[in-house]
């Protein structure tokens, strides 16, 4: 167990650096996920600090963000995106070297996996402790030798879910007493129940309708978010609710199988492909749902607690991440994530309405009890303090 004894802007002869970190991302602004998402509430967490610290930020893939809400005086943003993929690694490599060895941070903070070679070559001359943060499917598989070799070296690790420590302890022989879990957060002030759009129904057409939505990127490679399954699915809830629609937000190369999949099965009049919905539109299509359905396998899933927080019944797969927003199976349902017998079953159930889990008061209330953004900002802080602690300790 770790014990924290002192403040950590006490800390002798390193006293001169106990408010200097360095975190390092490879694309923060550059494109829209549920990543980036995730640390940018770390960055906003990060500015709620009542001590007296600072912060610097390597980003590899983005450019100079002139409107980035995150940049102060104690936190500097660096931006490291070129033309040429190696030339901006190369520079970032470079600038990374050189603030080491001239600000000596007291903790650097590794935004990825992919990042953790180059993190854990600079830091270990120097003595200096560092965390690598997970999410997922990254650490879900066998990493590289050069890769696990770097997160096993690292003094600490933040994941966001139990299922993901799990799994990357087992298939990467990672020492669970390093990890620290650091769920997403919700904004429950934004994220709100609501009347359904008017606009947005006659947009879609859903008016009278009960409808499905899953909110998720559709690329080929991300299958296993599910929704083919629930396509597949439709046919069984249409015959007890034939009104029954599907709402699918997100936008990727996978589309045209999955138009043509909905085709093939007779239900491509169900299924509504919305495309990419703005940040500023996403609660009000939220809030057309009836149930909101990714039969996946996530990390952890925040799009989940964005759909409860609006009071919307939410299903998941059961193998995955998502145990802990649903809080196994206590706020949704849990069904095997490829057999569309089960999802079919539990929308049914979902559209039905008679299930507690279906109270929209309710399961917001819960999962802003656990997910609220004042306990992240909290947690935020808290594993920050342990990571000095490290450098205290001299790890």
């Amino acid at each position: 167990m770790i014990y924290i004894t002192r403040k950590y802007l006490d800390m002798g002869e390193n006293s001169s650096r106990a408010n200097n970190y360095l975190f390092v991302f490879i694309e923060v602004f550059a494109c829209e996920g549920g990543i980036q998402s995730y640390v940018k509430d770390i960055f906003q967490a990060y500015s709620t600090f009542k001590e007296d610290i600072r912060g610097e930020v390597f980003l590899l893939r983005d450019t100079p963000n002139h409107d980035n809400p995150y940049a102060s005086e104690r936190l500097k943003f660096h931006y490291f995106k070129s033309l040429w993929p190696q030339l901006g690694r190369t520079r970032m490599a470079m600038a990374l070297l050189m603030h080491m060895l001239t600000q000596r941070p007291i903790h650097v903070f590794c935004g990825h996996v992919k990042l953790a070679p180059l993190v854990a070559m600079v830091c270990q001359p120097l003595k200096i402790p560092y965390t690598v943060i997970t999410y997922g499917k990254e650490v879900w598989e066998p990493l590289t030798p050069v890769r696990k070799t770097s997160v096993q070296n690292a003094a600490g690790i933040w994941t966001i879910s139990r299922y993901t420590r799990q799994l990357a302890c087992a298939v990467n022989q990672l020492d669970a007493v390093k990890f620290q879990i650091l769920p997403p957060a919700i904004n429950g002030d934004c994220l709100t129940p609501g009347n359904k759009s008017t606009a947005l129904l006659e947009r879609y057409d859903l008016a009278g309708k009960k409808v499905l939505m899953t909110v998720a990127r559709l690329w080929s490679g991300d299958i296993y978010k599910g929704v083919d399954v629930t396509i597949r699915a439709l046919g069984q809830i249409a015959q007890i609710f034939p009104e029954v629609k599907y709402l699918v937000i997100g936008r990727g190369d996978d589309q045209p199988r999955l138009a043509k999949l909905a085709e093939d099965l007779g239900v491509s009049d169900r299924v509504i492909f919305a495309g990419f919905v703005p940040n500023s539109e996403l609660i009000d299509h939220y809030r057309l749902a009836d149930a909101y359905v990714m039969p996946s396998q996530e990390g952890f899933g925040i799009v989940y607690l964005e759909a409860m927080a609006c009071g919307i019944p939410v299903l998941s797969g059961n193998d995955d991440g998502s145990a802990d927003p649903l809080q196994d199976g206590k706020l949704g349902w849990q069904v095997p994530h490829r057999d569309e017998n089960a999802v079919a079953n539990a929308c049914i159930e979902m559209l039905r309405g008679k299930d507690k889990r279906c109270d929209g008061k309710w399961i917001r209330e819960q999962a802003i009890a656990q997910f609220g953004i004042d306990g992240f900002n909290r947690r935020v802080c808290e594993a920050i303090l342990v990571a000095n602690n490290y450098s205290a300790m001299g790890k």
